[in-house]
């Protein structure tokens, strides 16, 4: 395929044309309350990326989409996955959009750095964790990304980046702002970029860090991702915000509000906010409005080869989502976006996409059958990395 060929569409738009009218669509679909509510498009960055770096972040997607559908079906089907996991499906566009406007290869000090959530899977593998191991590492198996140790919600590869899973909500962004700093104190044109839950509002640590990238101007990027709910409970029983990125512009900080099922509009405001940093211009908020498949952890409700979960969930214990809103945002599928998007600008034919979801499904597969045939962690495991160096002594307590 042509440049010329690759940067139109069928029906004789450019990429740049094809964002536009999507844009004032997306801005009128946006009233609808099963629509992500967004600003409309905010840049044309997207459009002028290689077809190669198109077909990646779509790759990308089904890639996170396939992992976490196997996820779910091994906690319903087998009793020997030990794997407790919250699930990312329905979010993959954020974590893609985001990741693929950072700095993802070469030295350490030369990455841009990320820290996650409890939520993990989907960063990770955007940011180009290995798959097998992080597979490996959530199954508690010993050869995995962090020896066991880990699980899923502290896993953490800083040879790509990824700074780390939380498992409580708050203090990665507090720490995303060191790494921030001293970027700058070094002088590096490296960006911190953290991810959080709309649950991250009402902690100390969200206006903290926001408060000193401000004051410190720091190249540091606040990415929420705006689900809707934390753990059972709806967003507005802790923010009175609509968008909580009206709490970021409060202290002065560029805020953008996406549509986090889109990940050509998440890729255009990272990108911006990319820019924004490494040229000295300070932090960014973005807040993509998106939607979790499953609910806050494992999967109840949730049939095996099906996505996503349905009804009552008995962990609720404040409130639980209803079926037709989870089916309405499904309606507007992170994949499915991509998918039709790629193909009306040209840049793959639906045989072509096809050929890379059975691809993404391959590795997937290939990436649990590695990790269940790798040995579990012993009970001695949990006596090392107790200091800097040495192991703790075993003993017999009577």
């Amino acid at each position: 395929m042509s440049a010329e060929t690759s940067n139109r569409t069928a029906g004789g738009l450019s990429r740049r044309g094809f964002m536009q009218v999507a844009g004032i669509a997306g801005a009128v679909a946006g009233l609808s309350a099963s629509v992500a509510r967004a600003e409309g498009q905010i840049g044309y960055f997207a459009m002028d990326l290689p077809d190669d770096k198109l077909k990646a972040m779509l790759k990308t997607i089904l890639r996170i989409r396939w992992h976490e559908r196997t996820m779910a079906d091994k906690m319903l089907t087998d009793p020997a996955y030990r794997a407790y996991n919250h699930f990312y499906a329905g979010q993959e566009a954020v974590a893609t959009g985001v990741c693929a406007a950072l700095r993802n290869e070469g030295p350490f000090d030369q990455l841009d750095l990320i820290y996650s959530t409890h939520r993990p899977s989907g960063h990770a593998l955007a940011k180009g964790v290995d798959m097998k191991l992080m597979q490996a590492e959530m199954d508690f198996r010993s050869t995995g990304l962090n020896g066991g140790h880990a699980a899923e919600m502290h896993i953490a590869d800083p040879s790509v980046g990824f700074m780390g899973a939380d498992g409580m909500i708050g203090p990665g962004h507090v720490i995303a702002t060191g790494s921030a700093f001293a970027f700058r104190a070094r002088g590096s044109d490296q960006v911190a970029v953290v991810f959080g839950g709309d649950g991250t509002y009402a902690t100390p640590h969200f206006h903290s860090a926001l408060n000193n990238a401000r004051l410190l101007e720091l190249p540091f990027i606040y990415v929420l991702e705006n689900n809707l709910y934390h753990q059972y409970a709806h967003y507005s029983y802790s923010s009175p915000h609509t968008d909580i990125a009206d709490a970021a512009r409060a202290y002065g900080i560029p805020a953008r509000v996406v549509d986090g099922q889109d990940v050509f509009q998440v890729y255009n405001a990272a990108k911006e906010a990319v820019d924004r940093a490494r040229s000295g211009g300070g932090p960014s908020f973005i807040e993509a409005k998106t939607y979790r498949y499953y609910n806050h952890w494992g999967a109840p409700g949730a049939e095996v080869g099906k996505l996503g979960a349905f009804g009552y969930d008995p962990l609720a214990i404040t409130s639980f989502r209803p079926e037709r809103e989870v089916r309405a945002w499904m309606q507007r599928d992170p994949v499915d976006i991509a998918r039709k998007t790629l193909i009306d600008w040209g840049v793959l034919t639906a045989e072509a996409a096809d050929a890379i979801e059975a691809e993404a499904k391959a590795e997937v597969e290939e990436a649990f059958k590695w990790a269940a045939e790798q040995p579990l962690c012993t009970p001695e495991d949990g006596l090392k990395h107790v200091f800097a160096e040495g192991e703790v002594l075993p003993r017999q307590i009577a």
